[in-house]
């Protein structure tokens, strides 16, 4: 029988991090995971997509602007099968790393799927069925999510498809309907229609990328639009059937009921915890009403030496939130001092095209909560690294608190601004004023520089605008 101070149940951003952390702070550490270590982000999700994403800049570079860049290629032929095995490439280089990782850790990685008997103890069964007992002092579960469909369709991986599905399949579609417009939705969407797929992008919310700011929703859904991406929001999915040839959506919106047709449907609708049959509730461990785990801002359960990290615990369904609760998890431990997350102030980004980026609060969450604020806008146009790469669209946006200068929130829509948030989340989280931004010397020529823009701008004072 195998006895630990931390066993991580769940090897994905969040448990492989813990993992590390636990281990470096002198804890014996072990990992259970019942398919793969770096869990869905590594294998199937943020990283694979990322690479197809680049892959599909490339190719729309090439059908719909060559000639702007002093390309003419005849008989263009993109092979999205080339793109499917570098993407698999890059998971396999990573999720081995994350192999050397634990190796280097001596943290022993222990395949199969845990259940807990007691609060000390699991059950781990393996593919073969055979079951190994694993105690510890303290059990970390990290189990992450998985997506959820449209009550009665069933997500066959052929003609209603999952994210996982659009990930690992090398042949597109001729056409697909995209059910949901938020980041899994919108990076599909940006995917397949540089392939020349026809996207159609259902929401059932009034705007697509519903959480971001109104600017930034307005902003991406015209360059959606440029892109003839068909785009039906306040609209919601009555039913999916399958027929020879693909799928007929039916969907009811603003014009009452129309059916659409196309070869795929794929769900992007959301995510549940994988938070049953781990025999959580039976050893006392409190669940939300949507079977999130209940922690507090230590990352403890409602059972002392429980704890639990990542998409689980419901707080907030990113990879760097995971990760970061992992960090605090295991100082948590191991008996350090540690921080709370301020999840509202934590970055985001949406990795369409163009990208997304955000944290904070909008505008209007702002007036909502009574906040007297000003704006800082500017736009990439006039910007020369921006001009340079010929990717000028989109703009950034500071809402500043007008009391105190503070930052509230930024979001930026435009070439690479998920690389642009650091910046901006360092200032919120020292307190610095915007002014501070504003005179931070930026490179030039650099996006960077619409940053420093934008708080020149909240402080009336923009150069290039």
């Amino acid at each position: 029988m195998d006895n630990f101070d931390v066993v991580v149940i769940g090897a994905g951003p969040g448990g492989y991090v813990a993992a590390i952390r636990a281990a470096q702070l002198g804890m014996q550490t072990a990992i259970i995971d019942k398919e793969w270590l770096g869990g869905v982000c590594l294998n199937v999700g943020c990283i694979p997509s990322k690479a197809l994403l680049k892959n599909a800049e490339v190719a729309h570079t090439l059908r719909e602007r060559g000639k702007d860049f002093g390309f003419t290629i005849e008989n263009l032929h993109l092979d999205y099968a080339a793109a499917v095995k570098r993407s698999r490439q890059v998971s396999d280089r990573l999720t081995r790393g994350i192999g050397f990782l634990m190796k280097k850790n001596n943290i022993p990685v222990i395949m199969g799927t845990a259940r807990f008997t007691a609060r000390d103890t699991v059950v781990v069964t393996d593919n073969q069925g055979q079951e190994r007992e694993v105690k510890a002092k303290n059990f970390i579960v990290a189990t992450g999510s998985q997506p959820v469909a449209i009550p009665g369709v069933t997500v066959d991986g052929q003609k209603v498809i999952s994210f996982r599905d659009a990930i690992l399949q090398e042949k597109l579609p001729a056409s697909v309907v995209i059910i949901g417009a938020g980041a899994i939705g919108l990076e599909f969407a940006t995917i397949w229609s540089s392939y020349g797929v026809q996207v159609t992008l259902v929401e059932m919310l009034p705007r697509i990328a519903p959480l971001e700011d109104e600017e930034i929703s307005s902003e991406l859904q015209k360059s959606f639009s440029k892109r003839g991406i068909k785009i039906m929001t306040d609209t919601r999915v009555m039913s999916v059937e399958k027929n020879p040839t693909g799928v007929l959506v039916k969907v009811a919106g603003k014009d009452g009921e129309v059916v659409l047709e196309a070869e795929q449907a794929l769900m992007a609708i959301g995510f549940k915890p994988n938070s049953l049959n781990l025999g959580l509730e039976e050893i006392g461990v409190e669940l939300t009403d949507r079977k999130h785990i209940k922690v507090d801002e230590r990352m403890s359960t409602s059972v002392p030496g429980i704890w639990a990290v990542g998409d689980v615990t419901g707080k907030l369904l990113l990879a760097h939130v995971a990760s970061t609760q992992g960090i605090l998890c295991a100082e948590a431990i191991g008996g350090k001092e540690t921080k709370p997350i301020d999840y509202t102030m934590v970055p985001r980004a949406t990795y369409s095209q163009p990208q997304i980026a955000s944290f904070g609060y909008t505008e209007a969450q702002a007036r909502n909560m009574g906040k007297t604020i000003k704006v800082g806008k500017f736009p990439f146009q006039p910007n020369g690294k921006a001009l340079g790469l010929g990717d000028y669209a989109g703009f950034v946006k500071l809402v500043i608190d007008e009391s105190t200068n503070k930052i509230l929130g930024a979001h930026m829509i435009g070439p690479e601004v998920s690389e642009l948030l650091p910046e901006l989340t360092l200032a919120q989280q020292n307190d610095l004023p915007v002014s501070a931004v504003a005179g931070n010397i930026h490179a030039h020529p650099t996006l960077s520089e619409a940053i420093m823009e934008a708080a020149e701008s909240a402080e009336g004072h923009a150069i290039h605008i």
